[in-house]
């Protein structure tokens, strides 16, 4: 039996939804330490991971699935800077971020239902620079399980918080173990 899930596109939907108040019941109100702190050296703390997805609802999701649609393999993406939000040189609050996400997710929602995509199209084939060729199916996908990697990468940021207070339970939290993924 195979234990993987089949793509449906509302299922995806249904998770790419949820993101927004998942990000909102985790942060939303915590003091300035646990979401400006970060797990060491140029690892990325709460409001980079924001940044980061936010900079996915600029320019890449629903940009790529229109070169898709529109282009086919003919044209490649654009390079997608996933250390965009690094570059800004401003500080933002967190509710804003987390308002910014929240309402650019919700506009990506809506044009990506607006699509009535069917299984042919998701079959479509673009060009990624780096992958190669890379179905519409297969974006929306990445999109759904990137935001899962950035949830589970925020709850390693804010664990590490607490790395050294939670003394030699840190043997059984396998949240403080965990390298690699996610930036």
């Amino acid at each position: 039996m195979d234990i993987h899930a089949e793509f449906k596109l509302e299922e995806a939907i249904a998770l790419l939804s949820r993101t927004p108040a998942a990000l909102n019941a985790l942060l939303r109100g915590l003091p300035a330490r646990w979401v400006k702190h970060n797990e060491g050296g140029d690892s990325w703390n709460a409001c980079d991971i924001l940044g980061h997805l936010i900079e996915g609802e600029r320019s890449d999701w629903i940009a790529r699935a229109r070169i898709i649609l529109e282009h086919g393999e003919a044209r490649v993406f654009d390079p997608f800077d996933r250390l965009a939000q690094t570059k800004e040189k401003r500080e933002r609050p967190l509710d804003e971020l987390l308002e910014e996400f929240a309402r650019r997710r919700g506009e990506n929602i809506k044009l990506l239902e607006e699509m009535r995509l069917t299984d042919e199209d998701l079959e479509r084939r673009g060009r990624h620079p780096a992958l190669g060729a890379v179905t519409l199916r297969q974006l929306l996908a990445t999109w759904a399980t990137h935001d899962m990697t950035h949830l589970h990468q925020l709850s390693r940021v804010l664990a590490h918080q607490y790395r050294e207070t939670v003394g030699p339970w840190t043997a059984y939290l396998g949240v403080l173990h965990c390298t690699g993924h996610g930036a």
